[in-house]
């Protein structure tokens, strides 16, 4: 069972790369990012809030493809059709360029959590090992 801790560390982390991301194509477009930051980022957040219910990222917010496959999917989609609803732009372009972004953001910092979580966890020290060693 996930920590609710855990899981809202997790929304977190998935908030502020929503935002980053943006950021990010405000910055890219020249553009003065404090000024329209909520404007280009509400459609994702909302679209990331309902990848979160739909995937239930809670009962495994750590989980790369339970977790974060879906909500990048949602969260792409799901901001691209509220951007054109409200008649900001969807170019071609743009969705291939915000899906990969979205993609690396979205699964690869679980997928880059789950490798460490790995590593840090692997077999203990053997005694006589060159750890044990140093000193």
């Amino acid at each position: 069972m996930t920590s609710s801790r855990t899981a809202l560390a997790a929304l977190g982390v998935d908030t502020a790369l929503v935002v980053v991301f943006a950021a990010t194509g405000r910055l890219s477009h020249a553009e003065n990012v404090l000024v329209g930051l909520w404007t280009t980022a509400w459609p994702f957040l909302a679209a990331l809030t309902a990848g979160w219910l739909i995937a239930r990222a809670w009962l495994a917010p750590l989980a790369p493809v339970r977790t974060g496959l879906p909500v990048w999917a949602i969260t792409v989609a799901g901001g691209m059709l509220l951007r054109a609803a409200t008649g900001q732009g969807v170019a071609v372009s743009f969705i291939v360029v915000a899906a990969i972004v979205l993609f690396v953001f979205l699964v690869g910092w679980r997928a880059l959590a789950g490798l460490v979580s790995r590593r840090t966890h692997r077999r203990p020290v053997r005694a006589g090992s060159d750890a044990e060693r140093v000193g």
